[in-house]
């Protein structure tokens, strides 16, 4: 069989631990035997980032800046105890956040759906996007305690105004945004509805907070009217701001079928609480996208280090490669799409099928059978297998 062929390269990021493990596998036995892919090459793990004294990440953010598409592991950051464990020089900064800042992309996340698995919500038959803005607000927030008899005050633009004086020990957070960083947190989400064909939520709570939330609010209403309406309009879409509140309880009551674009820290816990709800959050898609174009599709979900323990002891564990599965399919679909080259997104599409016909035959993972409640258990090694008989 001829291998389906590329014209650019994808950026690829391998990672850490079990899951560079399943990268390998999936690369190698569910890619490679079909196309003939061409990738360019940046090692994010932490033994490489401290070799390079993490110039790597930043090269692969620049990789992606020129060749458009990436795809990413996932990747190690670390604390006090892996400085330890890897003799580290420093904490360096996580490579997701190095990459979205870089790109200057959002974040979305969508649930893959299993055949069987049925969502907590029982009204949800279709996936949710979550989309991240992920720049400032309390992961950028300065913080201070404050002792008895002490005055915060918050300075800027001209204006003067007291946080709080403390009778008492307290503490007291400042966040940040910049309107930069919201226009292309408004656009990305825009776009990705409408490459979607999904109506798109933005949802905050300006009734209180009427500067910071109302600047969120204000510029997403002013990228809706100038510059999506009559896409939106055309498309058979529209655009619902609400307070986050509302927002809630009609998901909740909703088919779901739309993108959700939220906040930092709204979005962070929404996604999980999404993702859990429609399966699992190892059970999750995720991409960033930048506003002008450039994608970076990646599993959801950390290294698995309680699996990566018991390989080193010489075990063979049934580790979910799903997310990494679809992370190849996204990136290859896409590049597919902006090279005008249908094989290779139909490739894609013929991947995913295979995944879930395996899930479907009862061949499936350790979670996976829990979540389904049946199926016969693999290891992660024989998983890939049986995908890979389905691919032919």
């Amino acid at each position: 069989m001829d291998k389906i062929g590329m014209t650019t390269p994808i950026v690829e990021m391998d990672g850490d631990e079990t899951a560079r493990l399943m990268w390998g596998l999936v690369r190698e036995e569910l890619v490679r035997p079909f196309v003939d892919l061409k990738t360019e090459y940046y090692d994010l793990s932490l033994t490489a980032r401290k070799e390079t004294e993490d110039a790597v990440t930043m090269d692969a953010a620049r990789a992606v800046k020129r060749l458009g598409v990436g795809v990413k592991c996932a990747t190690i950051t670390p604390n006090a105890q892996r400085k330890a464990e890897y003799d580290l020089p420093r904490l360096y900064p996580s490579p997701n956040g190095t990459l979205r800042s870089a790109l200057d992309g959002t974040i979305f996340r969508s649930p893959i759906l299993l055949p069987g698995a049925t969502p907590l919500v029982p009204t949800w038959t279709r996936p949710i996007t979550v989309a991240r803005h992920g720049y400032g607000d309390v992961y950028k927030g300065v913080e201070v305690s404050a002792r008895g008899g002490e005055t915060v005050r918050l300075t800027g633009a001209g204006e003067d105004k007291t946080v709080f004086a403390f009778q008492g020990p307290g503490v007291a957070l400042a966040m940040h945004n910049t309107d930069a960083s919201i226009f292309s947190f408004a656009r990305s989400s825009f776009a990705c509805a409408l490459d979607r064909k999904q109506d798109l939520w933005f949802s905050c709570k300006d009734t209180i907070s009427q500067t910071y939330d109302g600047r969120f609010r204000d510029v997403f209403q002013k990228v809706y009217d100038e510059e999506y309406k009559a896409a939106f309009e055309a498309a058979g879409i529209r655009y619902l701001y609400t307070l986050i509140d509302d927002a809630v309880a009609r998901c909740m009551r909703s088919n779901g079928g739309f993108v959700w674009a939220l906040k930092n820290y709204d979005g962070d816990v929404m996604s999980d609480m999404i993702g859990a709800a429609f399966g699992a959050l190892a059970l999750m898609t995720s991409v960033l996208i930048s506003p002008d174009g450039r994608f970076v599709y990646e599993a959801a979900h950390g290294t698995v280090t309680r699996h990566w323990r018991r390989r080193q002891a010489g075990e063979r564990t049934s580790t979910d490669p799903m997310a990494i599965l679809f992370a190849w399919s996204g990136a290859l679909r896409k590049r597919g799409e902006l090279d005008g080259l249908p094989a290779l997104s139909a490739f894609a599409q013929k991947l995913e099928d295979a995944a879930m016909d395996t899930v479907r035959d009862g061949v499936v993972t350790g979670d996976i059978a829990a979540l389904l409640g049946r199926g016969q258990v693999a290891d992660t090694e024989d998983f890939v297998a049986a995908i890979r008989r389905r691919l032919g």
